[in-house]
């Protein structure tokens, strides 16, 4: 998918789009960066403090240009993300960033449900659970930090929709979708970048 040079290019975009919103201005893209990431893709934002969940925003199908997810991710993982209060100047020192850059989510076709565990890689594989009215998509390095396996995996995905943990072995109430990813994360705030999956 990208290189770490690429990925240490498109993570310096989202440390610049944050510290840009910081100024109250918009985060400046040369031509070459948008020109290099102009090809739709899966982008997600992960914000990390001291290795913990700071903030995670991003966007599973191929909505938007590489560099203008990443922006649009970066701002909203950092000021938008529900589960946390907005980020501030003193505190975004302290932060590392990670991008993951999805393949298009594809639905699973398999005739039992427990295909699915036998079809998901942890560590190359993220999922996500589309229900009905709801989704909840969990990204390829959350299994192996966690270390859980296929099936609890998919447990968790669901419980991310806001589902029982079971509605996975449900056909009629929900879709199971996987895609792949590339991780890149700095390994101290504005590092060194290295390839995590």
């Amino acid at each position: 998918m990208i290189t770490v040079e690429q990925a240490k290019e498109l993570i310096k975009l989202a440390r610049d789009a944050v510290s840009a919103h910081f100024s109250r201005r918009s985060v400046k893209i040369s031509a070459g960066i948008r020109k290099k990431y102009a090809d739709n893709m899966g982008v997600f934002i992960t914000l990390k403090k001291n290795n913990q969940l700071r903030g995670c925003i991003g966007f599973p199908d191929a909505t938007y240009p590489i560099y203008d997810g990443v922006v649009k991710a970066a701002l909203s993982a950092a000021f938008s993300d529900p589960r946390f209060p907005q980020l501030d100047r003193k505190e975004f020192e302290s932060v590392t960033i990670e991008i993951s850059l999805l393949s298009r989510p594809t639905v699973m076709e398999v005739r039992n449900p427990e295909e699915y565990i036998k079809k998901i890689r942890i560590g190359k594989d993220g999922v996500m659970i589309r229900g009905v009215f709801q989704s909840g998509l969990l990204l390829p390095q959350v299994a192996v930090e966690q270390g859980w396996d296929a099936k609890t995996f998919l447990e968790q995905a669901c419980v991310k929709a806001g589902l029982p943990t079971d509605t996975w072995r449900d056909f009629e109430a929900c879709n199971v979708l996987k895609f792949e990813g590339s991780v890149f994360a700095e390994q101290s705030p504005g590092g060194n970048v290295v390839k995590v999956l």
